[in-house]
């Protein structure tokens, strides 16, 4: 078994924020992979199904993300499962939006959530990062984590979300590289291959204007020419010769 947890703040205001892509993330799993409607228990908002022939069951905390730790730790205590069963789908601001990474353990790189949770239940459980990207500005995380994903960014946020949805069977299986390698390819999918094709910006070469040649004179035509020629060299050559033989006669 396996414990999928999205991470977010409860209420409407907060459901369109930065900060609750992890919740959007576990309601398209969810969704595409038709869990059972869910039910609270451990201060949480649960959804049972199967995937890869492993049962899962999703967590929506509903302690607000500081304190997500308190239920993902009772959940996992009632089913006697190790951290390593626990796979966190979350936002990142040092991962650029709309990119996915994954990871066992590590650092919280700030993100109180995730600090909650391995203060309950240690440091080394699965972590789907989602980003979101950095403002640039440290003075800017705040409203970037906490304001609504801008309009221009929906189409982008919902691909991620789609692909995460799409792939998760992997981590369910246990297949960290695979999952990073088809959420990858469901993202940025491969460009057609560039091989010979009609290019609207090359002329078709039957097509291209050519510069007009002189017509070429037909064979027959231009050795009548030259016998013409022949003939008129051959008279006047004779005239010549005759006026020559007059003039010294006369002598």
């Amino acid at each position: 078994m396996r414990l999928f947890v999205g991470l977010g703040n409860p209420g409407s205001k907060y459901e369109n924020n930065r900060h609750n892509i992890g919740f959007m993330a576990v309601d398209e799993i969810i969704r595409r992979h038709n869990f059972l409607p869910g039910q609270k228990r451990w201060q949480a908002l649960t959804f049972e199904g199967r995937m890869s022939s492993e049962k899962i069951l999703v967590l929506k905390p509903q302690t607000f993300v500081n304190e997500s730790g308190r239920s993902v730790g009772e959940a996992m205590r009632f089913f006697k499962l190790n951290p390593a069963d626990v796979v966190v789908f979350y936002d990142e601001l040092d991962v650029a939006f709309g990119k996915v990474k994954a990871k066992l353990g590590g650092g919280s790189a700030g993100h109180n959530g995730i600090k909650s949770i391995a203060a309950h239940i240690g440091p080394d459980f699965e972590r789907v990062r989602l980003g979101i990207g950095h403002p640039g500005d440290k003075a800017r995380v705040h409203g970037h984590v906490l304001g609504d994903f801008a309009k221009a960014e929906l189409d982008q946020r919902d691909d991620m979300i789609s692909a995460v949805a799409a792939e998760a069977e992997w981590m369910a299986s246990g297949d960290r590289a695979r999952f990073l390698t088809e959420v990858a390819g469901r993202i940025n999918p491969p460009r057609p291959g560039s091989g010979k094709g009609s290019d609207s910006s090359v002329p078709d070469s039957s097509v291209i204007d050519k510069k007009p040649q002189p017509a070429k004179q037909p064979v027959q035509a231009n050795k009548d020419r030259q016998g013409a020629d022949d003939t008129g060299g051959g008279v006047m050559a004779g005239a010549l010769k005759a006026l020559a033989d007059k003039l010294k006669g006369e002598k």
